[in-house]
């Protein structure tokens, strides 16, 4: 048995373990037992506990998965596109376009009263205006995709977009109201456990959908590699696989702001970490493989930040970073080199 073969079965055991333990354990102790039944369809007599399983913690671990998944692939699809292992999904500016959306929306309250201004603070509204800041953000980059030739060129351009918007966020933060700012940091926290069926079913939707696109220039991926003057000579139209990429990229982490807030880390490391495990830049081989990983590494974040066996939740943004970013810089010490 090959080793690479060892490893994939590694992470899919690591993946196993991720959700059995995402699902077991919590504030509220519930013996397994119980939660297989409730998985499998059987009432269980403690209807409090088939409450918590299906309603809160089985959405919150597909949550996980999802995000955790999208972020990575995210990822993966810039650090190939600019040939950079400092590449992440938010690179382009995207979450700072979904945290302006939100700061507008959040800080800008005190501008609205009545029903309107009760509508500014459902959950809903949040993730409308964070989805509007993403996407104005990835229609601005798009547009300039299309005009400048050279990548590094739209990497610089999408790190000024977010300096912007995080300026004018800071300028929105210094005149707003200490409830609306506290509103908005707790947003910026994170968070995978307030999400309905109906809205984990919208953001598994924008999953597939962004998933589809990196599918589709996989191909392309791989040529993108040995630089953009071998991939044209590849028959690789260059402009229109950009635009792919950068619309893969923007569903898959601009739908996991929304949903979830901006959690960092994830996507910049998840790939670097499957390349530790899997020396290959096959895409066709990474893709699955950092799908796996992204999703173990959220699942293994959530479960710390729950803090098992006590009621208070650790903001999942600073549990990726605090716990996953030591774990890499050990494993990139203890290789000497980064494989890209």
């Amino acid at each position: 048995m090959s080793k690479s073969l060892i490893n994939h079965i590694l992470l899919l055991s690591l993946l196993f373990l991720g959700i059995i333990l995402s699902l077991s354990l919590g504030s509220v102790s519930i013996p397994f037992l119980d939660i297989l039944k409730s998985l499998l369809g059987s009432s269980l007599d403690n209807s409090t506990w088939e409450y918590i399983i299906l309603q809160y913690r089985l959405p919150k671990t597909i949550t996980a998965i999802l995000i955790g998944s999208g972020l990575a692939v995210s990822g993966l699809l810039m650090q190939t596109l600019f040939r950079n292992p400092l590449a992440g999904p938010y690179v382009l500016g995207l979450s700072s376009g979904a945290s302006l959306g939100v700061a507008f929306l959040i800080m800008g309250a005190g501008l609205f009263s009545g029903i309107f201004g009760e509508l500014i603070f459902s959950k809903w509204a949040i993730i409308l205006a964070a989805s509007g800041g993403s996407l104005l953000v990835m229609l601005a980059v798009l547009s300039t995709a299309q005009r400048v030739k050279d990548t590094m060129t739209l990497l610089i351009i999408g790190l000024m977009v977010a300096s912007l918007t995080s300026a004018i966020v800071s300028i929105l933060a210094y005149f707003s109201d200490s409830n609306n700012l506290q509103l908005y940091i707790f947003w910026s926290f994170g968070s995978l456990g307030n999400l309905s069926w109906q809205e984990v079913g919208i953001l598994a939707a924008c999953w597939f959908t962004g998933l589809g696109f990196a599918i589709f220039c996989l191909k392309n991926l791989n040529a993108l590699l040995l630089g953009e003057n071998y991939a044209k000579s590849m028959g690789v139209q260059l402009k229109s696989n950009r635009v792919l990429i950068i619309v893969s990229t923007s569903v898959l982490a601009g739908s996991a702001t929304a949903f979830a807030g901006p959690i960092a880390f994830v996507g910049l490391a998840v790939p670097h970490l499957i390349r530790q495990l899997i020396p290959t830049n096959d895409h066709r081989v990474l893709l699955p493989s950092i799908i796996v990983g992204g999703a173990i590494l959220m699942l293994v974040c959530d479960v710390i930040a729950q803090l098992p066996g006590n009621e208070n939740t650790l903001p999942i943004n600073a549990v990726t970073s605090l716990f996953g970013a030591p774990v890499v810089i050990w494993l990139l010490l203890r290789k000497r080199k980064l494989n890209f």
